[in-house]
């Protein structure tokens, strides 16, 4: 009985965790989820960085990618690049409109700010 405690005290503080609550995002669609889902399994080991050590091959992908437009998005997802394979024949066509629907929801990132806290060209900056 008293080793089941630990367990049952673990359990219940994992259930009632409001950040396991909030892992998912408030106002997200299933098709955004799968997308969320399919593009944690495939894409983020190359478009993000998988480790604080280790580079990242793939470039940032967020709703600004290709200019925002779902169609290039999709078809690069499709045919694939010379460095980046095609995944026609990995995902269904609404896994692929999946994806891309939520490339489309992760915010454009932060410009980069120069350690001095000065822009690069700004008048002062040498």
């Amino acid at each position: 009985m008293n080793r089941r405690v630990p367990a049952l005290f673990l359990f219940c503080a994992f259930v009632t965790c409001p950040s396991v609550a909030a892992a998912e995002p408030a106002g997200a669609n299933n098709q955004e989820l799968l997308g969320r889902r399919l593009f944690n399994q495939s894409c983020r080991v190359c478009h993000t960085h998988p480790t604080l050590l280790s580079p990242q091959y793939g470039p940032v992908l967020s709703m600004n990618t290709l200019g925002g437009s779902a169609d290039a998005i999709r078809a690069i997802i499709t045919g694939g690049t010379p460095r980046m394979p095609a995944f026609k024949y990995d995902f269904k066509p609404e896994q692929i409109d999946a994806i891309v629907a939520y490339i489309r929801t992760i915010p454009a990132p932060a410009a980069a700010v120069p350690v001095s806290g000065k822009a690069a060209n700004a008048p002062g900056a040498d």
